[in-house]
């Protein structure tokens, strides 16, 4: 019988790091025990626990139609060969239905299972999850969405609440087997720097993996958008409608062109948490460390890096909304050249088919 890791998230909790590190190293590891399951040795371990999840949720998006289609019963028959330690991870599973939840319980019995939750405070989680869904296509505010993330009404919400997610998922196992991670501060209570490798390290504990045993490293991260990125992609998204924008996978190219690369280097000021807002923040982290407290979970971290920390007297919260014409000009522009350059590299489609035609009729006219 094998241990069964499931990290369910939350989003933007390094996992995109985790996932890719854990593939880039999925040899070795299963050297040692340790196994990142994949479909096949053409398929990237990470990208296939991600079509698992997608298959898990009755969801299909991402790739071709259909591309996850019984990749999660392929996981399960891969998790039942192997002997040591499992783990599948993809945040999209934490604020899975409980019929959900249920099944993998089900689909997984035999196995020893654990849970394991890696949480950041909402300070910076907001911030981070408002880039994401404009990355992902969403056209709302910044400050509509922190109205539905304060009042519960979005899927990054039920995605980040600790003691929801944990109180879900844990219905199947006992408190030892759930594993808080929290994802450390920029800055230790002292003053220093925190190692930025302590992440790693703790979802290292988490999982019962020595650090030798995954040495290649990951560079593999969410790009983090400036204020001024972020709304120039927000008001594209609000011009292109869904429907155009998904029969012309521009979704996917905001978010791999502009999000991960024209953007990506860019240095406008950070979104960040404005002031008004850390009242309602603050007695969010009081109940989840109340409800930790009295969980018994196992907590890797320190569950005081849930309280969300001011700003340091001096910066300034930019409001996207206030932001002038010329502020938005520049990342406006590299947009345009970025799109202009995608463009001059990929080949008429029309130039491609009468290319085609002419070698056939130079092929008939050789017979």
């Amino acid at each position: 019988m094998s241990r069964v890791y499931l990290h369910v998230g939350s989003p933007k909790t390094g996992t995109t790091y985790l996932q890719h590190r854990l593939t880039l190293n999925g040899r070795e590891l299963a050297g040692h025990g340790i196994h990142f399951p994949s479909g096949s040795r053409f398929v990237d371990a990470d990208f296939f626990q991600f079509r698992a999840a997608l298959d898990l949720l009755g969801q299909d998006w991402g790739g071709e139609e259909g591309h996850a289609k019984g990749a999660w019963a392929d996981f399960c028959r891969r998790a039942r060969k192997l002997d040591g330690t499992v783990i599948l991870s993809h945040e999209i599973l934490a604020p899975a239905p409980p019929e959900v939840i249920e099944r993998v319980f089900a689909d997984l019995a035999g196995h020893e299972l654990h849970v394991v939750l890696s949480a950041r405070d909402l300070a910076r989680q907001i911030p981070a999850a408002w880039q994401e869904s404009v990355k992902q296509g969403r056209p709302w505010s910044y400050s509509k969405f922190i109205r539905r993330m304060r009042d519960g009404r979005t899927w990054m919400h039920r995605a980040m609440d600790v003691p929801g997610v944990l109180s879900a998922w844990g219905k199947h196992v006992p408190p030892e087997r759930m594993h808080l991670v929290t994802v450390p501060q920029r800055r230790a209570p002292d003053g220093s720097e925190v190692p930025r490798d302590a992440l790693w390290l703790r979802f290292c504990e988490a999982f019962g993996i020595d650090p030798a045993w995954a040495p290649v490293d990951s560079t593999r991260a969410n790009a983090s958008l400036g204020v001024a990125e972020v709304e120039v992609v927000r008001r594209l998204n609000k011009r292109i409608t869904r429907p155009v924008r998904r029969e012309a996978s521009s979704d996917k190219l905001v978010r791999d062109l502009l999000a991960q690369r024209a953007f990506a280097e860019r240095t406008s000021a950070r979104v960040l948490l404005p002031p008004s807002e850390f009242a309602w923040v603050e007695e969010r982290a009081e109940e989840w460390l109340e409800w930790i407290g009295a969980s018994g979970i196992d907590v890797i971290g320190d569950v005081e890096e849930l309280r969300p920390v001011p700003h340091p007297e001096g910066v300034t919260v930019i409001d996207p909304r206030k932001l002038r014409s010329r502020d938005l000009i520049d990342p406006a522009l590299a947009a345009v050249e970025a799109m202009t350059r995608e463009a001059a590299r990929r080949p008429d489609p029309d130039l491609a088919f009468g290319a085609v035609m002419r070698d056939r009729v130079r092929r008939l006219r050789g017979r």
